[in-house]
């Protein structure tokens, strides 16, 4: 059935719940649905096999109160009501079925496009799990060590010195490094790099000027620049969100010996049905790619991309592994199940269930300086944030792991309470309200049956 439009000051708020039969179904047939395919009620929905991997289940199946749970589309709804955002999309799996698929508000304002469970988003910084992933097949068929140094495989990063100060004209000096950068440094974001766009130092004005993350590179040319400009940090010594994740990707390029791409496509985006994930939106999908948006300096939403230059409608020569994918919710989920499921999903696996347990521990070095992740409770695994202390965290259960991206789109991962949630919006700014802690709080709290007390 179609859920009518809500209203707020006067005017209806365009939004519809997509088909989640028809969302189900793909998950079998692996082809997608139309844009404008008819919406159904998850209780309308015809039951999937007991053996797939995210069929329909009423909540209260495993243990959730459904008006409880209705509390996050109306939370969501709540915000596109107000114009903070043009419009969002959650989804929730518990105990490998799904509870919770909505979408409301707009894909796109300015056409009145209403949002679709099966909007494509840039998934940015989302896109590092999904390297990690990748790099650890490798591990896994002994390709590498965690603990070999980078410059084994990339010496296009030998010999890196390391960030030690200025001198009376301004110019880098630097120092050797106390060790070679590890690749558990690397995938922990401790190794000494940075990003050069979230930080202001020396270094990242070199990260700047170099235009490291120039989408006109390949990812052998984004490593020699990088190799000509110091490390931030000693290796080991401070946590800071970095290139590395790009890094990586040219990794799994030399010990695979294939592009980039070609290694996700065939490890892990076939094999796991994602369908909808790749580095740019071809032209047979743009009807369902969701505009990004930012705010002008009275609060309203403005359409325009969040970095200079970002095209994600053309096929770009440099692969990001750090932040250049769009993907689905469903196609993010069915990736975020497989983890949940130790590396797994509907028969296929990708990694075994220690390398997935591996990949959400903590991996930060003993005795590094605290940073802002570890005064919040929380570690560093292999491309993941790990929960430590829930409580210091304002979480629930430990060892959740998660990330977001820079378009606000966010995922986390509870083993202990066994569920996955996803949630995509397209927004930059500053006025961004605070979605993901808002919908933790209202999954939870629907949550009547739970494992971890």
């Amino acid at each position: 059935m179609y859920i009518q439009p809500r209203t707020s000051g006067g005017e209806k708020t365009a939004w519809r719940r997509s088909s989640l039969l028809s969302l189900c179904l793909i998950l079998i047939a692996a082809c997608s649905p139309a844009p404008n395919s008819t919406n159904v009620s998850t209780s309308a929905a015809a039951p999937e096999p007991a053996t797939a991997a995210l069929a329909i289940a009423a909540p209260e199946s495993v243990g959730i109160d459904s008006a409880r749970l209705d509390r996050i589309t109306q939370a969501m709804q709540g915000y596109v009501d107000q114009g903070l955002l043009a419009g969002v999309v959650t989804m929730a799996a518990r105990d490998n079925k799904l509870v919770h698929f909505e979408s409301v508000g707009y894909r796109d304002l300015e056409a009145q496009s209403a949002m679709s469970n099966d909007a494509l988003f840039r998934i940015y910084s989302m896109s590092k799990p999904i390297t990690g992933v990748a790099l650890m097949i490798l591990y896994e068929e002994g390709k590498f060590r965690l603990a070999d140094p980078v410059e084994k495989y990339l010496p296009e990063l030998k010999d890196l010195q390391v960030f030690a100060g200025t001198d009376d004209n301004g110019d880098i000096i630097t120092e050797p490094a106390g060790h070679k950068m590890t690749i558990r440094e690397l995938m922990s974001h401790t190794g000494g790099l940075s990003y050069g766009i979230f930080a202001q130092s020396p270094v990242d004005s070199k990260y700047v000027e170099a235009g490291l993350l120039d989408t006109g590179d390949t990812l052998e040319e984004f490593t020699t620049k990088l190799g000509q400009i110091p490390l931030k940090h000693q290796p080991g010594s401070t946590w800071e969100y970095s290139v590395s994740v790009d890094v990586q990707g040219y990794l799994v390029e030399k010990l695979a010996g294939q592009s980039f791409g070609s290694f996700l496509e065939e490890r892990i985006f076939d094999p796991l049905g994602m369908t909808d994930t790749d580095f740019h939106v071809p032209e047979e999908k743009v009807s369902r790619f969701a505009q990004v948006y930012g705010y002008d300096e009275e609060g309203n939403l403005i359409a325009g991309e969040g970095f200079e230059g970002a095209n994600f409608l053309a096929d770009p020569v440099f692969e990001s592994g750090g932040g250049g994918l769009v993907s689905t919710a469903m196609d993010y989920m069915r990736f975020s199940q497989m983890l949940l499921n130790g590396g797994e999903l509907d028969g296929v696996r990708i990694l075994a269930p220690l390398t997935v347990d591996l990949m959400h521990r903590d991996q930060t070095p003993k005795g590094m300086a605290p940073s802002g992740l570890s005064m919040q409770g929380t570690g560093f695994g292999l491309d993941f944030a790990v929960i430590e202390d829930p409580v210091e965290a304002e979480s629930y259960s430990s060892g959740e792991f998660y990330w977001g991206g820079a378009a606000g789109t966010w995922f986390w991962i509870d083993p202990v309470e066994n569920l996955v949630f996803i949630g995509m919006i397209q927004q930059f700014g500053g006025q961004l309200p605070n979605v993901r802690a808002a919908s933790k709080r209202l999954l939870y709290q629907s949550i009547l049956d739970p494992y971890g007390i």
